[in-house]
C-alpha cells in the first residue's frame, strides 16, 4: 500500500467499478458521513447495493489498493487529507436488516442501528439486549470494538460473525474468533463485517422497556447527544474512569480553535462550530499529555483516527508543549 497513488484509482483501472449496482462516488466528502462533521474527501466511497454487489467489487480489488470499511461514522474523526484508495460504506437497505432466528436469538446486518437492535430484541422478548438503546452506532462498528453501555458489553450477546474477506470469501467468526477485550476485537482488519448472529434470554417486555428507558435518560441527562460529538473519546483507563482523570487534569472544557471538551461529559470531545479535524485531534493530544502529567495515567483513545493529515498539520502523539 505504500507505493499507492492516491487520485488515480478510477482513471487507471475504471474496471473495478464497471457493472456495480451500488453507488460508487469520488471524491466524496467525509464530513458528510462523520458525527464530527470534519474530514478530508475519500478518493472513493462504494455503497454496495447488496452481499452480492459488495462480493463483485471486493473480487476485483487489488490489493495494492488501500479499503477502509466505515459505519454511521459516529466514533469516527478523519482527518483533513482525506482516505486514499476505496471507502466502503454498507446501506441500511443492503446490509441493515434485523431478524429473529430462534426462540433467542436474532440476526443483524452490519448497517442495522444499534438502537433498532435493542428494539427488535424488545419486541422478540428478549433480555440482555437494552444496552444497544444507547449506543449511537451501527452492528458492524459493534462488532468490530465491542461497543458497551450501562456495564453490558457486545461479547456478552455475540454468537457468530460473518465477515467477507479481499477476496470476497465469507468467513464465519465464533465469538471465540473474535478475541473481544475492552473496546476490541482481534479480528482481522481486512475483514468487512456484513452481519452478526446475536443471542439473548427470555424477558418481559416491560421490564425490557424500563432497562432501555433507564438507559436512554442516562444519555439525555449526562451526555451532550445533541452536540456534533463522537462519543466517548478515550477508553476508561484500569480502576478509574476516562472523564475523572480529564477533570482532575483542569480539560473540562478545555479548547483548541472550535474544538471543546464538553463541559456536560469531559470525555466527550465536541466540534462547536467550524472546527477542523487538525483542531480535534491536537486537543485530544493535549488532554492526553495533561493526564499523563497530573496523574501518571496513560489515556487510549476510543475513537478511531484514520485518513491522511493536510500537509503542514501533522499531529504528533503527546504534545511536548502543553496549553
Amino acid at each position: 500500500m505504500s507505493n499507492y497513488e492516491a487520485g488515480s484509482l478510477l482513471d487507471t483501472k475504471p474496471e473495478i467499478f464497471d457493472g456495480l449496482r451500488g453507488k460508487v462516488t469520488p471524491n466524496a466528502p467525509m464530513a458528510n458521513v462523520t458525527w464530527f462533521r470534519v474530514g478530508g474527501p475519500a478518493e472513493v466511497l462504494f455503497q454496495p447495493a447488496d452481499r452480492d454487489d459488495l462480493v463483485s467489487f471486493l473480487k476485483r480489488l487489488p490489493e495494492d489498493v488501500p479499503l477502509l470499511v466505515v459505519g454511521v461514522g459516529s466514533n469516527l474523526l478523519i482527518r483533513d487529507g482525506g482516505i486514499p484508495g476505496v471507502v466502503i460504506r454498507l446501506s441500511a437497505k443492503g446490509f441493515g436488516d434485523v431478524k429473529q432466528v430462534s426462540e433467542t436469538r436474532i440476526e443483524a446486518g452490519a448497517a442495522c442501528l444499534d438502537k433498532r437492535l435493542s428494539a427488535a430484541a424488545h419486541q422478540a422478548g428478549l433480555g440482555g439486549f437494552h444496552f444497544y438503546h444507547g449506543i449511537p452506532g451501527g452492528v458492524g462498528g459493534a462488532l468490530r470494538m465491542n461497543a458497551g453501555a450501562n456495564g453490558a458489553e457486545t461479547r456478552e450477546r455475540v454468537v457468530e460473525v460473518y465477515a467477507l474477506d479481499r477476496s470476497g470469501q465469507e468467513h464465519v467468526l465464533s465469538n471465540a474468533d473474535m478475541g473481544y477485550d475492552y473496546r476490541h476485537s482481534a479480528a482481522p482488519a481486512e475483514l468487512v463485517f456484513t452481519h452478526g448472529l446475536f443471542e439473548g434470554y427470555r424477558e418481559d417486555a416491560e421490564t425490557i422497556r424500563n432497562e432501555m428507558d433507564a438507559v436512554q435518560q442516562h444519555r439525555e441527562t449526562v451526555q451532550p447527544i445533541r452536540e456534533k460529538t463522537g462519543g466517548s473519546t478515550f477508553k476508561n483507563p484500569p480502576g478509574s474512569s476516562a472523564w475523572k482523570e480529564i477533570d482532575a487534569a483542569g480539560c473540562r472544557g478545555l479548547m483548541i480553535g472550535a474544538a471543546q471538551m464538553s463541559p456536560m461529559h469531559c470525555n466527550f470531545m465536541i466540534n462547536t462550530g467550524n472546527a477542523t479535524a487538525y483542531d480535534l485531534e491536537t486537543l485530544g493530544e493535549t488532554v492526553r499529555a495533561r493526564v499523563l502529567e497530573n496523574s501518571g495515567v496513560r489515556l487510549e483513545w476510543e475513537i478511531k483516527r484514520l485518513g491522511n493529515f493536510r500537509e503542514g498539520q501533522m499531529v504528533q502523539e503527546f504534545l511536548g508543549r502543553l496549553l
